[in-house]
């Protein structure tokens, strides 16, 4: 969901995090020195093993999954025991939950970042990670509450009206979602105003991806890393489930997506967590 100004060009969200919650870069899983026709060159190669055969490859390879986590781990242990000294500290709390989420421990990262709204509630309708790891937890009313909180700080950002609207297909179904759906009259940032006509029903996955296809947007990583993750999850919400398992799968081997510094390698880890949930339920 964040973005940084460098990157996106966004007005919306950018350097968000750094500005109000004080959290470090998350480091890159890998750094790649290569050229621009190189990334594209292995972006092809991924895109192309991801459609001939999403199960028999998986997005990341299991040595660096396994490796990341561990990392994570540590970072959480050095965080908590950090904390034990420093209780109230928003910016440990903060850094905490997000390890917490990246584990997939949402409840636990729920407790940190309810805890920092707590001691400080300023950080509350700014807070959408909160709202990010109540979807995780299952507590859709709860997070579709937090996204129309974060609507009234931010009006621009579609991304957050897409969680909210995923929130609520889970409460109260389709059409009164749709109805539901928070207002946006501004552009913020490819490819979100095509996804957000997608969500409202004004235009099929297939006919999304087409656009961004004739649009040239296919051949940004970043936007087709946001374009495969949220089609995904539209796919899964419309109950195809082997299609979003395609376009999820696309988003978790972007190049993009897995090396992203700031704001934009959370919602590949977002897109990671969604890609192994649904990879792991039976058909």
């Amino acid at each position: 969901m964040p973005v940084i100004r460098a990157v996106s060009g966004s007005p919306a969200r950018e350097s968000r995090d750094r500005r109000e919650f004080e959290r470090p870069t998350i480091p890159p899983l890998t750094r790649r020195a290569t050229t621009t026709p190189i990334r594209y060159a292995l972006l092809g190669l991924l895109l192309t093993i991801a459609i001939v055969s999403p199960a028999a490859e998986p997005p990341l390879p299991a040595a660096e999954r396994t490796a990341m986590l561990a990392d994570f781990s540590r970072q959480e242990a050095a965080l908590t025991a950090s904390l034990a000294q420093t209780p109230d500290d928003l910016a440990l709390l903060s850094r905490r939950g997000d390890r917490r989420l990246f584990l997939g421990r949402a409840a636990e990262a729920i407790t940190d970042f309810e805890k920092m709204i707590a001691l400080d509630p300023a950080t509350d309708a700014p807070h959408w990670r909160l709202g990010i790891a109540y979807h995780f937890a299952g507590k859709f009313a709860e997070s579709s509450r937090q996204f129309t909180k974060y609507h009234a700080h931010d009006d621009r950002d579609r991304e957050n009206g897409i969680w909210k609207f995923l929130a609520d297909v889970r409460t109260s179904g389709l059409e009164p979602a749709r109805r539901a759906m928070l207002p946006y009259t501004r552009f913020d940032r490819e490819p979100f105003p095509a996804l957000y006509e997608m969500f409202a029903g004004r235009k099929t996955t297939a006919e999304f991806l087409t656009e961004l296809k004739t649009r040239g947007l296919d051949r940004d990583e970043r936007v087709m890393f946001f374009a495969h993750y949220y089609a995904g999850l539209n796919e899964q919400w419309l109950g195809r489930r082997a299609r979003a398992l395609e376009l999820l799968h696309l988003a978790v081997a972007n190049p993009w997506g897995r090396t992203a510094e700031g704001g934009p390698a959370y919602m590949w880890q977002c897109a990671r967590l969604h890609y192994e949930k649904l990879a792991a339920e039976k058909p």
